[in-house]
């Protein structure tokens, strides 16, 4: 069985974005209005959750030696990365120097299969998921293949996959491309840069994100703190590392993928459908008893006519923290086609956009289409109930007799449904300046409100309110960053509005538009409302607004911080 030597260490702290002093150039100062703040040291020294991958080196299984050269692999596009070449730890801890590759592309690889989360923010990843995928076929296929060495030789055990972290960040206005080692060099030659501003990853998340449980190929397996930050000789010589290695063939098929997804701390439903060939009546019901997380849900009286079927479920609240969740089903009675299947809970990490600068330009941009995301806008679904319809017959006994009831069982389906539906504003906040209706200079901020209505002529016992929504920009291409709204008021007409951000003196509840979005230009932000559960699944409903820029703040000579 081939093994996973990496550990992934969960970590309790959150990381947190450290602040520094910049200057706005051209004597400009911190030009405001709505705006945003103007060289905040969040616009110098952040880091995105997701934006992670990994550098894998095949290397001999006896020896180390590289067979191949490292490759990279990270789920998302990464673009004007500035990085070290291709360099694993065996080779750093042999001497090679670190050497910025000015100018220099930088090349990676995106598997089809996206990796789960390398480097989490929250100290969560899940060890298992990450051991699935790089013990999986395709995986080792994957890495064979670009590496371009035998896989046969590979999973016959000739060769050892060494795995390192990876973070994408930006630092002192640059982005980079980091393995745990880079960054502990990089920290050692820089006078502590990184520890200064970017300490919560540097030097604990990423490099505790992946350790070895027993030394191999000369590093040692790592016995320290698995939740404080780390010096930067411990990350070099023992963290930021893994190995994957073999004696037999990984088993074949894809890798396994969750049968649902939902989000952390949310009212969902759970739902099989279960079949019968014979009658079910009161007399021989039927029970589903659903397991989840230690609890036992039961279902029980179940009637359902020969040849039918009938959706059973239950509402359930998941737990506040990611993990991979195993449900199975027991049914007396009557039989349904999957009995047990995986539910992924997944935290929705608001990937806040960087706080807009007075100097941010992009002079080739173009206006995006808005995404075709899939909505589910109806739901229907049912339950079987019966009732017994007498039938009298005398039975005759020559000198006496009696009355017989011959009477049978009669169904009835009581059928429900269920449709969201939604309205959105996107409008310019109350205190800019010069707004006129819809219309306003870039560089201010934007409201926002969505109300989300649920219909249905269910019971509540059916149905979950709307619960989650979020937001996405047109001048990050609606990929990358969004925002999650903060539900105001709950019930079946659900709203949500932005949160207060960060990057406004007065703590507006807005998004700040870039100073250079293009003149008579409609600003659009994508919104999706998800999380209203049926026993038919999730509805969801997709919106969008618009606010027209003409013209920029700067016209407005105004330098008051909204």
């Amino acid at each position: 069985m081939k093994r996973l030597l990496a550990l992934l260490c969960s970590l309790a702290l959150v990381f947190c974005l450290l602040p520094s002093t910049a200057f706005a150039e051209g004597g400009n100062g911190n030009i405001d209005g709505g705006g945003g703040s103007m060289g905040q040291g969040t616009s110098s020294n952040f880091w995105n959750p997701g934006n992670d991958g990994v550098r894998i080196t095949v290397v001999d299984a006896d020896s180390g030696n590289a067979i191949s050269s490292p490759i990279d692999f990270t789920n998302r596009s990464q673009n004007n990365v500035v990085h070290f070449g291709k360099v694993n730890k065996l080779q750093y801890l042999a001497g090679t120097a670190l050497t910025p590759q000015s100018g220099a592309g930088y090349d990676y690889t995106r598997p089809i299969q996206s990796m789960p989360t390398i480097v989490s923010s929250k100290g969560q990843s899940n060890i298992e998921a990450i051991k699935r995928y790089f013990c999986s076929e395709y995986a080792c296929q994957m890495v064979a293949q670009a590496a371009g060495v035998d896989y046969e030789r590979m999973i016959a055990g000739d060769y050892k996959l060494l795995i390192e972290p990876i973070a994408y960040f930006t630092h002192n206005g640059q982005y980079y491309c980091m393995t745990a080692t880079e960054a502990a060099l990089y920290d050692q030659k820089s006078g502590g840069a990184l520890r200064k501003t970017m300490t919560s990853l540097t030097h604990k998340n990423l490099p505790l994100s992946m350790f070895l449980e027993f030394s191999d190929l000369g590093l040692p397996a790592w016995t320290g703190s698995t939740t404080s930050k780390q010096s930067n000789a411990d990350i070099i010589s023992s963290l930021g590392v893994g190995i994957v290695w073999f004696d037999e063939r990984p088993p074949e098929g894809e890798i396994e993928a969750p049968d649902v997804e939902y989000r952390v701390d949310t009212d969902v439903i759970t739902s099989v459908t279960l079949r019968t060939d014979t009658d079910l009546t009161p007399d021989n019901p039927a029970s589903v008893t659903f397991h989840i997380l230690g609890t036992t849900y039961r279902v029980n009286d179940i009637v359902i006519p020969a040849g039918d079927s009938q959706v059973v479920w239950v509402k359930w609240h998941t737990p506040s923290t990611p993990q991979s969740v195993t449900i199975t089903v027991s049914v007396s009675g009557a039989y349904t086609a999957q009995d047990t299947f995986v539910a992924e809970i997944v935290d929705l990490n608001e990937h806040i956009p960087p706080d807009p600068t007075a100097t941010d330009t992009n002079p080739n941009y173009t206006v995006p289409s808005l995404p075709n995301e899939p909505q589910k806008l109806t739901a229907n679904w049912g339950v079987w109930s019966c009732y017994w319809v007498p039938v009298w017959v005398w039975c005759d006994h020559d000198d006496w007799g009696h009355w017989v009831d011959e009477g049978y069982w009669e169904y009835e389906y009581t059928g429900y449904s269920a449709s969201i539906s939604g309205v959105m504003s996107l409008m310019p906040d109350d205190i800019v300046p010069t707004a006129s209706g819809k219309s306003m200079k870039s560089g201010y901020g934007v409201k926002q409100d969505v109300t989300a209505t649920l219909s249905t002529d269910s019971p509540t016992s059916h149905i979950t309110h709307p619960q989650t929504a979020f937001s996405v920009f047109p001048e990050f291409q609606y990929e990358t960053y969004l925002r999650l709204l903060q539900r105001v008021s709950s019930g079946r007409s659900a709203k949500f509005t932005f949160q207060p951000n960060e990057f406004s003196t007065y703590n507006r509840a807005v998004h700040f538009s870039p100073l250079w979005f293009p003149d008579s230009t409609d600003y659009t932000v994508f919104t999706q409302v998800w999380d209203t559960w049926t026993p038919d699944g999730m509805l969801s409903i997709n919106l969008n607004d618009y606010v027209s820029i003409d013209g920029s703040l700067y016209d407005d000579w105004y330098t008051n911080r909204e």
